[in-house]
């Protein structure tokens, strides 16, 4: 009998067979497809390399990073980041940056942009239960509307205002516009609070060919240690009893059915497979809320282009809403080794759907002949460029995270926690969006835990901004902050209560949009009174060079008034923010000696 089965060979289940062979366990994968990686394979196609979406090799965890140098040595290498949006056939830099964006967007538009920032700042929305509510909070509704909403809706299949705000705190937490334009400004990708913002690194590690080259090494290291992989067995039963599971079965490719005795189990299944599979069956409403679990589907579609450089991004996120088409990958810029020829160029064209949309379902002929003609309507390429091309389809690549998931997911969870030799990780074993370097961590944590070990494998990747007492507080660690208890705020300094109760107002961000709509306002106040014919419009503006030094009605001295206010705008703002934030802080702290005064009075009444 096998000491642990491992249901799922990519990187939660590889890393925890990985570790387990260090620890001197014995261990059995059981992978369903014939090939490692799960969504951080590398698939190949006349020797042209591709991931399944891009994967950069980046984590703030030493022991992750120390693992992929062990196992992938030379062949791990470093690699520059560039990313940018497609949006109304211009391209803007990711992250953003305000030179950039303001000659893309033109000055009318950017001033709408830092006029809904100032707005979100000075009076943003009180809840944040939704997507929707935590970018507009951070980046102004216009923002939101033009470099999130779209392309975020395109690859969840649902509106912004649907997804839980869990999916932003997760994926993009510590980015704002005042992070975005403190990068631009000073070059740095750390936030005020000194935490890196993945969002904002410019550069990655890489497998010399791709991902699924770790994972490859990964599985040819554990079965040198002695452990088994096995391929092509897909479990699709869990017997269980008494809270143990007991044994495992499943079917080969050519249908035979396979028994396993199980002692220890790690699964990496999808939670809506897992409880579908256990015999007996749970519960009706473990059941039914197993099934209201969601899952993005993902397909895409490679396009060999007889060009040696296309574009010299990684990959490009694609923000125009006429086309279906939700991002780019270029893979030779994230390795020169992903394609046999240099002369050309492999794109990997990537739509989101689900399993039901009738796209799925499409010939390869006809996703290829659909990926060139949106590829081209953007401007990427010319079709005639194109010689060749394939699609792969990734069924359940993102757990969704809609507004009622952390309410299946707890009723899931609460369920498993009853079988004592059963263990979720990874992505789909914890609905949970994890990158890899979370799912190999949380791997590594199941199988110390089965050496003795009492690790949390769901604290990985939850939000270590807010204090240890409020997240165990919320119902299965949820992302968002929720209100403070009278017990935990006696533990937190005053800052930290306003960090937790209030928006902070960023002095950078509001600075920079007092700024830009006060020189606005004197550019287009100057460009109407020299359009006017009416004279004493023109005399009435004059009368700003009393406080504008240097400004006169005529265009060349209107920029020198311009910047004189985008200062004086920055300077305010600037400092507005900051006595806002020691304001609440010194709030705090007057509640905190009031509520110590009236506490000693209780104790000496009670006396």
């Amino acid at each position: 009998m096998p000491e642990v089965l491992i249901i799922g060979a990519g990187p939660g289940g590889l890393s925890a067979a990985y570790e387990l062979t260090k620890l001197g366990m014995g261990a059995v994968v059981l992978e369903a497809d014939p090939q490692v990686g799960g969504l951080s394979r590398t698939v190949t196609y006349r020797g042209y390399r591709f991931d399944i979406g891009g994967h950069r090799f980046f984590t703030k965890v030493p022991l992750v990073e120390a693992m992929w140098h062990e196992i992938l040595g030379e062949d791990f290498l470093r690699r520059p980041r560039l990313s940018r949006i497609h949006y109304r056939g211009r391209m803007f830099d990711y992250p953003l940056k305000p030179l950039n964006a303001l000659a893309g967007l033109g000055v009318a538009e950017a001033g709408r942009v830092c006029a809904s920032y100032a707005r979100a700042r000075l009076a943003p929305s009180r809840e944040e239960v939704s997507f929707e509510q935590w970018v507009a909070n951070r980046f102004g509704y216009r923002l939101y509307e033009m470099f999130f909403k779209t392309y975020t809706e395109k690859v969840w299949g649902i509106p912004c205002s649907d997804i839980s705000a869990d999916w932003a705190t997760q994926r993009i937490r510590n980015l704002s516009l005042g992070e975005a334009l403190r990068n631009a400004l000073f070059k740095s990708s750390r936030s005020t609070a000194g935490e890196v913002i993945t969002s904002l690194i410019d550069q990655f590690h890489y497998p010399r060919y791709g991902p699924g080259m770790m994972w490859e090494r990964c599985a040819e290291r554990v079965v040198e240690q002695g452990a088994t992989v096995r391929y092509g067995l897909r479990v699709d039963r869990i017997r269980h009893r008494r809270g143990r599971v007991e044994c495992i079965e499943g079917r080969t490719g050519d249908g035979a059915r396979v028994e396993v005795a199980a002692d220890r189990v790690i699964s990496t299944m999808a939670l809506r497979d897992l409880i579908g599979a256990l015999d007996p069956a749970p519960p009706a409403e473990v059941r039914q809320a197993s099934q209201a679990l969601q899952y993005r589907d993902y397909l895409t579609v490679v396009l060999i282009v007889k060009r040696e450089q296309v574009f010299p991004d990684n990959w490009v996120y694609v923000h125009s809403p006429e086309v279906r088409l939700g991002r780019v990958q270029n893979y030779k810029n994230w390795s020169p080794w992903m394609v046999p020829d240099a002369s050309r160029t492999s794109l990997g064209l990537e739509y989101f759907l689900w399993d039901h949309d009738a796209e799925w379902r499409w010939s390869t002929e006809r996703l290829i002949e659909t990926g060139i003609r949106e590829s081209a309507q953007i401007g990427l390429i010319d079709p005639t460029e194109v010689e060749d091309g394939t699609v792969v389809r990734m069924p359940k690549a993102y757990p969704v995270y809609d507004r009622d998931y952390r309410q299946h997911l707890t009723t899931v969870r609460r369920y498993l926690d009853g079988i004592e030799n059963l263990q979720t990780i990874g992505r789909n074993g914890q609905h949970r969006y994890n990158n890899q370097d979370h799912s190999m961590l949380a791997g590594v944590y199941a199988a110390r835990n089965l050496a003795g070990a009492r690790y949390d494998v769901w604290s990985v990747n939850v939000d270590s901004e807010y204090h240890e007492e409020l997240r165990a507080a919320a119902t299965h660690d949820r992302l968002v902050p929720t209100p403070l208890s009278a017990r935990a705020a006696e533990t937190l300094s005053p800052e930290q209560i306003v960090d937790v109760a209030f928006a902070r107002l960023d002095p950078v961000g509001l600075g920079a949009a007092f700024g830009a709509v006060g020189a606005l306002l004197v550019l287009c106040a100057t460009a109407l009174a020299l359009v006017s014919s009416d004279p004493d419009v023109a005399a009435r503006l004059s009368l700003l060079s009393q406080y504008l030094v240097g400004y006169r009605v005529t265009w060349a001295h209107a920029w020198i008034g311009a910047a004189e206010v985008a200062a004086g705008g920055f300077a305010v703002g600037y400092a507005a923010a900051r006595l806002r934030n020691r304001a609440l802080v010194a709030y705090a702290a007057l509640l905190r000696r009031r509520e110590a005064r009236a506490e000693r009075r209780r104790m000496l009444d009670e006396v």
